[in-house]
């Protein structure tokens, strides 16, 4: 059994983890106990998303919601603080002070494996410009993850000369469900067992999956009357994306792409950490190769 595993989950949105990377917390939270320690950042303050509420209720309420979630998941929850404290609004825009809060989140969690959204290459994807924004963020900061200068001029430190090693994560892209018919995969992880949780924590954001979403008529979801109704709902969610990847559609899956932006993890390894990875023998062939091409 593994000694240890820190896990960083960064996205744009509250309610964003919950679709795409809660079970493969859960599971490696029941393999590990407590020697998992997950977390999640969320980098927006979620004001913005919402049709009759007023911005400070939204970010007020939707923060709750995830606080929910987090109780429920036994995970961390984080808001993302800009250098002078404060959260930052919609990530529309790559600034200096989004790149230094990513790069002091990171080091001072020091995981072991990052999950963020994916970089779209195909034009005609859809895509939210948040998630965008944020996997760019974390992408154009990996490098300097363990450059503990780069960014003393907003958080400064008493004594230059000496320096904290960090390690620098294996960052895997998860699945968007705004890059419909764009999303490819390297890994799948079977969380059917963890369908229940990932239902109840996603049902804590009642802002969103009853409020917000229904309304912006982007997910084809409808208000759902209560948690039974809710997880057929999930369900089919995860049907449409077990046939837009060519998954089995009876069982639930969250899906990861491996990416060069950190450290390049051999296959042995991603097979050793990662819980209830499915075998698929054409595909891992692809990874190894390209793993080995990427690590030199």
């Amino acid at each position: 059994m593994l000694s240890g595993m820190r896990v960083l989950h960064v996205h744009a949105h509250y309610d964003d983890f919950e679709f795409v990377a809660a079970g493969t917390f859960e599971l490696w939270r029941r393999k590990l106990g407590k020697k998992f320690h997950g977390r999640i950042v969320v980098c927006t303050d979620g004001r913005s998303g919402h049709q009759f509420r007023t911005r400070n209720e939204t970010a007020e309420m939707r923060r709750a919601e995830q606080e929910r979630s987090a109780e429920l998941g036994h995970y961390e929850f984080r808001q993302l603080l800009d250098p002078a404290g404060q959260p930052f609004g919609e990530a529309r825009t790559l600034t200096t002070d989004l790149l230094a809060a990513l790069w002091h989140a990171i080091r001072e969690f020091e995981p072991d494996y990052l999950f963020c959204p994916p970089l779209p290459s195909d034009p005609l994807a859809g895509v939210h410009p948040d998630h965008i924004t944020v996997a760019e963020a974390v992408r154009r900061v990996a490098y300097m993850i363990n450059v503990p200068h780069a960014f003393l001029d907003e958080y400064p430190t008493n004594d230059e000369t000496k320096s904290r090693w960090v390690r620098t994560p294996v960052i895997l892209n998860t699945y968007d469900g705004y890059m419909a018919g764009a999303n490819a995969f390297d890994l799948a992880v079977d969380v059917e067992e963890a369908f229940d949780l990932i239902a109840e924590e996603s049902w804590c954001h009642q802002s969103q999956i009853n409020e917000w979403l229904p309304w912006v008529a982007r997910h084809q979801i409808e208000p759902t009357a209560d948690l039974a109704a809710w997880k057929e709902k999930l369900r089919e969610r995860f049907g449409r994306q077990a046939r837009e990847l060519g998954l089995p559609p009876n069982r639930a899956h969250e899906v990861f792409t491996v990416t060069a932006w950190g450290l390049v993890p051999t296959y042995r390894q991603l097979e050793r950490d990662l819980p209830a990875l499915v075998p698929e023998a054409a595909r891992r062939q692809r990874l190894e190769a390209r793993l080995t091409r990427s690590a030199g």
